[in-house]
């Protein structure tokens, strides 16, 4: 589930290796083993590693056919959200209750956190993926449309395998090359595998505590702030300045309070920097999002992801289901792809074209909405496509 972009291996991945993206399959084995040679591995065991390599055409297909994200958070969250998964989540809580306690103490970051991801990425370890992971990451590496996060993963999954922790013939996993229980690629492991259970290895496909306490790891290396807050379901006041609102835009706790926004359970934080988070615009659901939440997208780029397992991970911890409202119907994807061309043409950077409502397509919306009058939610709707 995860969109392939962990900040652990955009920012801390080793420079792009000597080797070009495209070309035949073949010449680019050669050049990988090459690469791999010259940073010192021995040739046998690099033609031992490549031995059974293949380029994967069903990775191609999974990687261009995303379009789950597509989806508005409402849709994408009650499809996600099942009462099975509620159910599980407790269940597995307290299954886990003594890593989760470790993760509490050591990490600060509590176990709904960790709960959702595991849940939404393979469903507490039940379904982890078939893909054989080193064809996986071959074939990305050889795509050219990330080579520069993939190609540093097969040397790390090749330091994998000299330390005994990757076959690569046997490992399998996602179509992106993450591996285990949380789905991690292996510079991740490299850096935050952790030995949960205490046999010695860190095994995230077939030990929970493993899994759970190395994405512990993950989460604080990437910037998580113990014990505190990440997203809470808020009411906000009707004559709220909608231009306020957005990851965008920021004021402490307290603030937000003093123009009338009130948590739906439990007290808003008042004194960390926190944003209005208006998922499907001022008619739906809000929050209240805090620092932390923003380690969510280092975790996962897409919006409506990582507001769901935010979302999921407050449930999990007690919190009461929210309030859907009567939000203004999403586009469909094309009409998405039309406003983002639209917008692009008036000077834009929307991230792309590609039908899906990022961040970025978000705040030039707003900038639109404000510019003819409209309340600046940042939720696109036809009336605001119509107009441009």
């Amino acid at each position: 589930m995860r969109v392939i972009a962990t900040l652990a291996a955009l920012c801390c991945a080793t420079a792009v290796s000597a080797q070009t993206c495209g070309g035949s399959f073949s010449s680019f084995l050669s050049d990988v083993k090459s690469e791999a040679i010259a940073r010192g591995h021995a040739p046998a065991t690099v033609d031992r590693f490549l031995a059974n390599a293949r380029q994967d055409d069903a990775v191609i297909r999974a990687d261009r056919a995303q379009g789950v994200f597509q989806m508005d958070f409402v849709t994408f969250s009650r499809r996600l959200i099942s009462q099975n998964r509620m159910d599980n989540g407790r269940y597995y809580a307290n299954n886990q209750d003594a890593i989760f306690d470790r993760i509490e103490r050591e990490y600060g970051i509590p176990r709904g956190v960790l709960l959702a991801f595991w849940a939404f990425e393979t469903d507490f370890g039940q379904v982890q993926g078939d893909f054989n992971t080193l064809n996986a990451l071959l074939t990305l590496a050889h795509d050219c449309r990330r080579p520069e996060l993939f190609q540093p993963q097969v040397y790390a999954a090749l330091e994998l395998y000299e330390r005994g922790d990757f076959d690569p013939v046997r490992t399998t996993g996602a179509w992106a090359g993450e591996i285990g229980q949380v789905q991690m690629l292996p510079e991740d492991i490299i850096r935050n595998g952790r030995d949960g259970d205490g046999d010695g290895h860190v095994d995230l496909k077939n030990s929970s505590a493993d899994a759970l306490l190395s994405g512990a790891s993950v989460l604080s290396s990437l910037g998580w702030r113990p014990n505190e807050p990440w997203l809470q379901e808020v009411t906000v006041p009707a004559d709220l300045d909608w231009s306020l609102t957005g990851l965008n835009h920021e004021m402490m706790g307290r603030e937000w309070e003093r123009l009338g926004v009130r948590a739906t359970s439990g007290d808003i934080a008042g004194n960390l920097p926190a944003s209005i988070l208006l998922p499907v615009g001022r008619k739906g659901p809000a929050f209240i999002a805090y620092p932390n939440f923003q380690v969510y997208f280092e975790w996962n780029k897409s919006m409506v992801y990582v507001t769901t397992a935010a979302y999921f991970g407050t449930r999990l911890m007690g919190a009461p289901a929210y309030d859907a409202g009567n939000p203004d119907p999403a586009l469909s994807g094309e009409e998405v792809m039309a406003l983002q061309r639209k917008l692009e043409s008036m000077g834009y950077d929307v991230g792309g074209v590609d039908g899906i409502i990022g961040a970025m397509t978000r705040e030039a919306v707003q900038s639109e909405q404000e510019r003819l009058g409209l309340p600046a939610d940042a939720w696109p709707t036809r009336d605001l496509l119509n107009r441009l």
